[in-house]
């Protein structure tokens, strides 16, 4: 049939309206029925853990042998390589694309900041590596406070001035922030341990605690670093055995997890 010019035109447009209209709905179709295509694999998340020598009685400040133990719990996630050094590493390979740093070894400021290797120390957590203390890792003894106190505070958030106040005894370890991603998978349990008193916390944030002599002892805190990166530091863990507890065991994995930026399971780490 002939159409007068304007309708004609009027027409066509509505002719190209609905034909790119069924295009698009059968292109729709097309991708929604393919297979979601499989994410792609993230780089690794990579965790160097430092222990030493003995310093200590037997059954005490068991560095490396929980060192190694960690790591193998750690590597049972996925996309989790984790790496054990006696000392600071020699090979600086190692500090490849670490994303946290794991210190269970004699007062971490001293043994990080105090040595010819602190360049190396100062690049990888300037970097945004997480840092994570166990125990006396945690200090800055008292002769170097003024020295190395305000660079140890700033990676770490807090500190305890080694050996300024200890006690011994059982309480019981209680979450300061439940929802927090460290304290998941794991509920409020009685430990014995050696605790550090009077801790200094700065910026960093209270997130476990027990009781000493009928008061509150903050023994965990965790900071998040002006750069985003993460630090998690706990007093406890003086004896070995405390490592074998799955619940124990449980809050210095998910710490570490979380310190490396690395999503802390909804039912915590595994401690198989």
């Amino acid at each position: 049939m002939h159409k007068p010019p304007l309708l004609a035109g009027r027409w066509n447009r509505f002719a190209c309206r609905r034909l790119l209209l069924w295009s698009v709905g059968i292109v729709a179709v097309f991708f929604w029925s393919m297979p979601e295509a499989p994410l792609a694999a993230g780089e690794p998340t990579k965790v160097l853990l430092i222990g030493h020598k003995p310093d200590h009685p037997p059954g005490t400040h068991t560095y490396l042998p929980t060192a190694r133990m960690l790591a193998e719990q750690l590597k049972k996630h996925p996309g989790v390589e984790a790496v054990v050094s006696d000392g600071w590493p020699q090979d600086a390979k190692l500090l490849v694309d670490v994303k946290a740093l794991v210190l269970y070894s004699s007062s971490g400021a001293e043994l990080l900041l105090d040595k010819p290797y602190r360049p190396q120390v100062e690049k990888l957590l300037d970097g945004g590596a997480g840092l994570v203390t166990l125990h006396w890792a945690t200090a800055v003894r008292k002769q170097n406070l003024q020295r190395l106190g305000p660079s140890w505070q700033k990676y770490l958030g807090g500190y305890w001035i080694s050996n300024v106040g200890l006690a011994m005894g059982r309480s019981e370890l209680r979450q300061l922030e439940p929802g927090h991603p460290i304290c998941r998978g794991w509920k409020p349990f009685t430990v014995y341990d050696e605790y550090y008193l009077n801790p200094t916390l700065g910026k960093a944030k209270p997130l476990l605690a027990v009781q000493v002599k009928g008061k509150p002892l903050v023994v965990g805190w965790y900071y998040v670093r002006p750069d985003g990166a993460r630090s998690f530091a706990t007093t406890l863990g003086h004896f070995g055995r405390n490592f074998d507890m799955p619940e124990f065991r449980r809050m210095v994995l998910n710490g570490i997890l979380w310190a490396a930026r690395y999503e802390v399971p909804a039912g915590g780490a595994k401690v198989d």
